[in-house]
């Protein structure tokens, strides 16, 4: 079974990611296995860091990583078998990196109904299962 599971979540909408975090939950506690939750956060173009105050980026770190362990801390598992992180930059070639870089063996990603957008350039759940170098579960 899965031993590291990974679970990617929009701080933006964090219902979202519930049914993705409740079957990684399942399967590690079958498999006796990790959940990790990430967050990734937008570059923030370099044209905009004249007009926002210089600590700026900190705070917004600090902020995704308490809202992050908030919902780390809700989940059905012994906080040893729970790790949450932050990462910036574009959400699928973070969410590949820091699979291939911890060794999950199974991304778990919830999708909703896409957009035209999503049709036109691709969402990011589907970027994932493309270029994955490990099993991925996406929950509806």
């Amino acid at each position: 079974m899965y031993k590291s599971i990974m679970v990617p979540v929009d701080l933006a909408e964090p219902e979202l990611a519930q049914p993705a975090i409740e079957a990684a939950v399942s399967f590690a506690k079958i498999s006796g296995g990790t959940v990790r939750l990430v967050y990734v956060r937008s570059l923030i173009p370099v044209t905009y860091m004249e007009f926002v105050p210089a600590d700026f980026d900190a705070e917004q770190q600090q902020d995704a990583e308490a809202k992050l362990a908030e919902i780390a801390a809700k989940v059905d598992l012994p906080p040893e078998q729970v790790s949450a992180k932050v990462l910036i930059g574009s959400v699928h070639g973070e969410v590949l990196a820091e699979a291939d870089a911890s060794g999950a063996d199974l991304v778990v990603i919830a999708s909703h109904e896409p957009g035209m957008l999503a049709f036109v350039l691709g969402s990011n759940a589907s970027a994932i299962v493309r270029r994955a170098h490990c099993s991925v579960l996406v929950v509806r």
